[in-house]
């Protein structure tokens, strides 16, 4: 079989194409940072032959991209790391009373049904002045119904945007990712 060899096209992008770029570039560095627990939270959400981390991207382009050209932005409530049938995190909350420290809180209830008491929180924040992300995998079982993340000394008087989500103890099932909140860093 023959094919051609791509040439670079001569003409300028359209403004569409540029746009479209500039989304792209926008949610792939995004993305990025966080790609091992996107890698597990899209795990049973994608087709064949596609990867964890395209089907998050192709989501999140679709719903989490807001602005107008050229100032593009993520929609933080929108953005999605994890997709599946697994029970989230039911009434979950941040609370700040220590210095940098966030304390997640949730409930016990099973929204979906599926889970139980071993399965994982994951607990996600992005600190949008910073470019940062702190992150942490396995961080509690549901039945502790909370977890205390510590921070990066320099986040305190900054808003971060927190998530959290669930992944079955045997690693095979996750919850759907939840925006918690945004909420400043004491």
């Amino acid at each position: 079989m023959i094919s051609a060899v791509p040439h670079p096209s001569q003409e300028p992008p359209s403004t569409a194409q540029l746009n479209q770029r500039a989304k792209f570039r926008l949610l792939v560095l995004f993305q990025s940072w966080i790609s091992p627990i996107i890698r597990t939270g899209f795990q049973n959400a994608h087709e064949e032959k596609q990867s964890a981390f395209n089907a998050a991207f192709r989501y999140n382009y679709r719903y989490a991209i807001t602005g107008t050209a050229p100032n593009f932005v993520i929609d933080y409530p929108n953005f999605v790391y994890s997709k599946g049938r697994l029970s989230g995190a039911y009434n979950a909350e941040v609370e700040t009373t220590v210095v940098a420290e966030l304390k997640f809180n949730w409930a016990a209830s099973l929204g979906t049904g599926i889970g139980g008491p071993t399965d994982m929180a994951t607990v996600v924040v992005y600190n949008p002045l910073k470019d940062v992300f702190a992150t942490m995998a396995n961080a509690a079982p549901r039945s502790a119904l909370t977890y205390t993340l510590l921070l990066p000394g320099d986040f305190s008087g900054d808003t971060v945007q927190c998530y959290i989500s669930f992944v079955s103890a045997d690693g095979k099932l996750a919850s759907d990712s939840l925006f918690v909140a945004a909420t400043e860093v004491l």
